[in-house]
């Protein structure tokens, strides 16, 4: 895995601030079941923010960065 860059991590910091909290199941939901492989869908995205695959953090970041992932995560809870 690459080392991301600065404005990377702050990005990623500030994804995990706001959205620490969402279930690994919901985030399969929206990106497919790769996402956190190995962990229960219970597990929260901040236990496993560090371990996330590259195709992931992209996708977040993609998502974070164009104001979508709040309406993603919206939608796969209902």
């Amino acid at each position: 895995m690459s080392k991301a860059g600065p404005d990377n991590r702050k990005q990623d910091g500030e994804i995990g601030h706001k959205h620490g909290a969402t279930a690994i199941g919901t985030l399969r939901k929206i990106y497919g079941q790769g996402v956190a492989a190995g962990s229960p869908p219970t597990d929260k995205l901040s236990d496993v923010f560090p371990n996330l695959n590259e195709t992931a953090l992209s996708q977040l970041r993609r998502d974070y960065k164009t104001g979508h992932l709040d309406h993603k995560i919206t939608n796969a809870l209902h």
